[in-house]
Formats: structure tokens, C-alpha cells, sequence
């Protein structure tokens, strides 16, 4: 059973590295969280190493231009790992073919910019669905419509065996009050309906050895025991710190604040009916990160 704790340094002291959720944890889409920034600052002070590892289908530089305009400061955090960048190395190693059908908006289009870690870089075009090899999906075109709008398109998709890489597995996101859709609720449906949904955050493997190299690079050496992670997604952050088998803070007032009934701590036997029915056991809870 979960144990509900009131701050992060209750049991910080246990940990030397952090796999840290951004979206609903460290910022609400909006502005950062200043509870979190404060706690994180101050794990960090203590020798502690944070690395942010990310859902968002972009390049950590980019997401790191993000967190400064969302006034999450630098001594936060050491390093950055996102699903993005993950993703972005297994498409220019060819994953989906050379000729892509891209689903997302306008500030997702970064993910084709050139990557630099991968040897011999397949060359990749952005073509109409009739023409493609494969799918590259950072998000909906409308973070508001239903997923169900792309059911003629992933019929077709389907038909042609093509595969759909997800650039991002988060099903939904809060921005400030508003709830918007992501790539991870695209590719379920793809999934559902029969076709091949690659994926490459949290909770799938790829990235937690993309936060390994980060630490690495930091010259920091860290066995499982010694990582915490996280995060307020059951499906993405939690279930990724077990199938890594490292200990999980999940922050009840992000996505299943309303399930969990939290205010500033979440109901306890909210919580825990909330985890049974999810099948989901993280080590810690709390609200909010702080």
C-alpha cells in the first residue's frame, strides 16, 4: 500500500537521482509550480541529481527554451530526457520507412529537424497519407477533438499495414483548467483498431535508458535502488518506475486529482480505491510535488 507523505524531503535523503515528470508536476502547461521548483532546488542543494524525463515529443533543448518561458530556472534540474528524443532517433534510424505521414501542430515540426547521434540518418520526406511508409504522430491536430475524427485515416493506414510511431504516450494532458488530448490517446486507437503503435516515453523502456545516459554523462553512477521517479500519470509514470523497478512518488493532484479527491493531499480511501482499480502500487503519494 502506498504511503502518503507531506514533503519531498521526508524521503529525499534516501534517493541520489530523480526521474522528474514535467506536465502536471514541475509546471500545469501554464507557469511552473513553485512548490515543486523549491523542493526540487533544495533535493539538489543536498548532492542530489534530477533528471527530467519528459513525455513531450521534442528535443530536450527545445524543452529546455520551454521550462525557462514557463519560469522553471535552471538550478532545478541537471538534465533533460524526453520521449521526443527518443523517438526522433529511432525515426532516423528508419523505423517507420523513409516516407512519413505526420500528425501534429506547427510547434511539433521540430521533431524532423536533424539528429546528430545517430550514424548513416535515413533521409526522410513528409508525404500525404496515400504516399507514406509509416506514421510519425507527436500529437492530434486539435488537442480538443476526439481522437475518433483520425478513425478514417488509421482504417486506411491499417489497410496498408503502415506503423505509427508515438512520439508521445501520454493519453491526456491539463493545461491550466483545460484538458486537451496527446499522441498516446492517437496511438491507443490506432492499436485498437488493429494497427502497430510504436512507442518510445514513459512507461515503454527506450526512455528510462535515455535517463540512464543522462546520468551517465553526468558522470553519475546509480543503481535502480537509488532512483525515484516521479510523476502523476498511473499509466506512464507509475507503471514505467515499476516495469524499471524503481521507487515512484505519484502526485495525486495532477490528471487524477478528481479520482483521488485530492485538495491539498489526496483522500486516502480515495487514493487507494483509485490504485486498485488502476492495479497500480507507487511506493509514495502526495498532491503536489513540494
Amino acid at each position: 500500500m502506498t504511503q502518503i507523505i507531506a514533503r519531498l524531503s521526508d524521503i529525499s535523503a534516501r534517493y541520489d537521482a530523480m526521474f522528474v515528470d514535467l506536465w502536471g508536476c514541475v509546471h500545469n502547461g501554464v507557469a511552473a509550480i513553485p512548490s515543486a521548483v523549491e523542493a526540487l532546488q533544495a533535493y539538489r542543494q543536498t548532492g542530489g541529481t534530477v533528471i527530467l524525463v519528459t513525455n513531450a515529443p521534442r528535443a530536450r533543448d527545445k524543452v529546455a527554451k520551454q521550462l525557462a518561458r514557463l519560469g522553471v530556472p535552471e538550478d532545478a534540474w541537471d538534465s533533460i530526457a524526453t520521449s521526443g528524443d527518443s523517438a526522433r532517433a529511432a525515426m532516423f534510424r528508419g523505423i517507420v520507412g523513409q516516407k512519413v505521414w505526420f500528425m501534429g501542430e506547427a510547434h511539433d515540426e521540430s521533431f524532423f529537424e536533424p539528429i546528430h547521434v545517430v550514424h548513416n540518418p535515413v533521409e526522410i520526406t513528409r508525404v500525404d497519407l496515400q504516399e507514406a511508409e509509416g506514421i510519425v504522430c507527436c500529437g492530434p491536430f486539435d488537442s480538443h477533438a476526439d481522437p475518433d475524427v483520425n478513425r478514417p485515416q488509421f482504417l486506411y493506414a491499417k489497410q496498408k499495414g503502415l506503423k505509427l510511431l508515438c512520439a508521445n504516450p501520454d493519453i491526456i494532458v491539463d493545461r491550466g483548467d483545460s484538458r486537451e488530448w496527446c499522441a498516446g490517446a492517437l496511438a491507443r486507437l490506432y492499436a485498437e483498431m488493429g494497427g502497430e503503435s510504436l512507442y518510445f516515453g514513459k512507461p515503454h523502456p527506450p526512455i528510462y535508458d535515455l535517463a540512464r545516459r543522462r546520468l551517465a554523462d553526468l558522470g553519475k553512477t546509480v543503481d535502480s535502488a537509488g532512483i525515484l521517479a516521479i510523476g502523476d500519470g498511473i499509466h506512464t509514470d507509475i507503471a514505467g518506475a515499476m516495469g524499471e523497478d524503481i521507487d515512484s512518488l505519484f502526485i495525486t493532484g495532477g490528471i487524477a486529482r478528481e479520482e483521488t479527491k485530492t485538495t491539498q493531499q489526496p483522500d486516502p480511501d480515495a487514493l487507494n480505491a483509485y490504485l486498485a482499480k488502476e492495479s497500480s502500487n507507487p511506493t509514495f503519494s502526495m498532491g503536489t510535488l513540494r
